[in-house]
């Protein structure tokens, strides 16, 4: 039987999973896969601390040079985070001739092109299932279970801290700061959850998840993040009265040869499958032009989950070189044509638009409003005026209160328009939150 020599570089959380399993589940692993996989060596920079799976003394490397430099070493395990630091390895672990299993998303969104472009001259496989979704296998079923499809959409929960906290705000009505709070204190959380709440993290994964279906490279400066930072109680609230549930979604469409790729919180109507989807728990909808919607639900970080996924990489991998197939026409890793995909502007989305605007409580403003929205050809789809007092303006203390407004799919050139007018008039007394919708209107 053909012995897979592994070795792993990053000791974390996943790395410990991996390790883990290659060492307790080596009867499974054989009986599934038919080859022998054997973790040889694992790199971190301190073995002083402890470790929730302890290594045995030979497995442990002091120097990257023990892994990268061993010649019986098929398959290098990335799984160290950031950017340059793996970067640097993973190209050189392709010079040597090694393949590469990463779940490292940041590397991939950024510096993607360059590592498939010299994994593909070189005739080595780059495996990322991990670097999506966690244990989701989404990678997989893009590159060859929905082979036959071209890809519409994509809609994407993927990052489990942010939909932590939405869901805590929704179903506690706890503050945005007080639930981050929380999700740090459970573990949910990272001390610096920055990536996370700013919509990074996602944006990540999501120009991972479109450069696959789509085919080709994006420039990932090109993709518009918006984060959770800015979200609060009211407006979840109030469009959980227009039936619509807040989350931090990830986008991809194709249109008319370019690609919509984008990050930021959003309505979706609550009987959406994505809407139930709560607490740290990931789903991925892709729908195809065959296929039609199909959805993938899971944990989409931990240990072990992550881990699965790096595995199953490791095993694919594994095959292919125990069955001697040719690496030239091994270099599967992603589905391209040598292209740069185009990505829509932001000015360019179309969209529906939740907009709260307050307003003083006075007779008229809902017309001004509603006049303004005419001359940029915008819509009217519902209407929400409340009574409740959110605070009092001006010299005589007139009453300010939140005028809701749900359009129809509009140009996100002419709401912004819009908006600016509205303001400049100071028919609002406050800056206009904005925040887009996305359900089955065309």
């Amino acid at each position: 039987m053909k012995q897979i020599n592994v070795g792993i570089v990053g000791y974390g959380v996943v790395g410990n999973g991996v390790a883990r399993i290659l060492e307790e589940k080596k009867e499974l692993l054989i009986k599934k896969s038919g080859i022998q996989i054997n973790l040889k060596k694992v790199f971190t920079r301190n073995w002083n601390k402890s470790f929730p799976y302890p290594l045995p003394e030979e497995k442990k490397a002091y120097s990257l040079e023990e892994i990268t430099e061993d010649k019986d070493i098929d398959i290098v395990v990335e799984l160290t985070g950031g950017i340059e630091f793996p970067y640097n390895l993973i190209t050189e672990c392709i010079k040597k001739g090694k393949h590469v299993v990463t779940a490292n998303k940041a590397l991939l969104a950024e510096k993607g092109k360059d590592v498939f472009l010299l994994a593909e001259e070189k005739g080595i496989r780059i495996g990322f299932e991990a670097a999506v979704a966690g244990g989701i296998p989404i990678i997989r079923a893009l590159r060859e279970g929905l082979v036959a499809n071209s890809i519409e959409r994509i809609y994407g929960i993927l990052n489990g801290t942010t939909n932590y906290i939405l869901t805590k705000m929704l179903k506690e009505k706890k503050d945005f700061n007080s639930v981050l709070k929380e999700a740090q204190e459970l573990g949910y959380a990272e001390a610096d959850p920055t990536l996370d709440i700013n919509g990074t993290d996602a944006a990540h994964k999501i120009a991972i998840l479109a450069s696959l279906s789509y085919g080709g490279f994006i420039d990932f400066s090109g993709i518009y993040v918006e984060g959770i930072e800015k979200v609060n109680n009211l407006d979840i609230s109030l469009g959980r009265e227009l039936g619509y549930t807040l989350k931090l979604l990830a986008i991809a469409k194709s249109h008319n040869g370019e690609i919509e790729v984008r990050v930021h919180p959003t309505f979706l109507p609550s009987e959406h499958p994505l809407a139930k989807v709560d607490g740290v728990y990931n789903a991925v909808m892709v729908e195809g032009d065959s296929v039609g919607e199909t959805m993938f639900y899971g944990k989409g970080a931990g240990s072990l989950p992550t881990a699965s996924s790096v595995i199953s990489d490791i095993v694919d991998i594994g095959k292919s070189i125990a069955l001697g197939v040719g690496r030239e026409i091994e270099v599967t890793s992603m589905n391209w044509e040598h292209k740069d995909l185009s990505l829509t502007k932001v000015s360019d989305f179309y969209t529906r638009y939740y907009l709260r605007f307050t307003v003083p409580d006075v007779t008229g403003v809902l017309a001004r409003v509603a006049a303004v929205f005419a001359k940029y050809s915008i819509s009217i789809a519902a209407v929400i005026q409340k009574e409740k007092v959110l605070s009092f303006t001006g010299e005589k203390k007139e009453k300010v209160v939140p005028l809701v407004i749900l359009t129809h799919t509009a140009s996100e050139n002419n709401i912004q328009k819009a908006i600016k007018e509205i303001e400049q008039e100071k028919i609002t007394v406050e800056k206009t939150v904005l925040i887009r919708v996305e359900d089955e209107e065309i």
